[in-house]
């Protein structure tokens, strides 16, 4: 079992900068694709970036291009979503899940494992 818990989320200015990081427990996710989803009030969850278990491939949702950074330390077992240039559109839950299969998927419903969200609020 693994066990994800985000952090760093936070009220913010529009224009301005957050840094989410997802720690694991219970086993190393070293060999895990890993990704964020958010989910607004109302709406679906949707994809925002992955990394693959290497952490050298990476892929972005066209809505955060350009402006969010994922990334991975293997020695801390936490990922990390880099946020810059936020906008009133990018408040949401975000959530950080991982994927056991040797994949790196952008659908939900292929991750194993979910943490608990932290909520992201962008204030114009």
């Amino acid at each position: 079992q693994v066990q994800l818990v985000e952090s760093g989320g936070g009220l913010v200015q529009a224009g301005g900068s957050l840094r989410l990081s997802c720690a694991a427990s219970g086993r190393a996710i070293s060999s895990y694709a890993m990704a964020w989803f958010r989910q607004a009030p109302g709406k679906a969850r949707e994809f925002v970036a992955a990394i693959s278990w290497t952490g050298g491939n990476t892929y972005y949702a066209d809505s955060v291009k350009g402006r969010f950074t994922i990334s991975r330390d293997h020695a801390k077992n936490t990922v990390y979503l880099q946020m810059n240039s936020l906008k009133p559109w990018d408040t949401a839950v975000y959530y950080c899940a991982a994927d056991s299969a040797p994949r790196t998927a952008v659908w939900a419903h292929e991750y194993d494992y979910w943490g608990q969200g932290t909520q992201v609020t962008v204030s114009s």
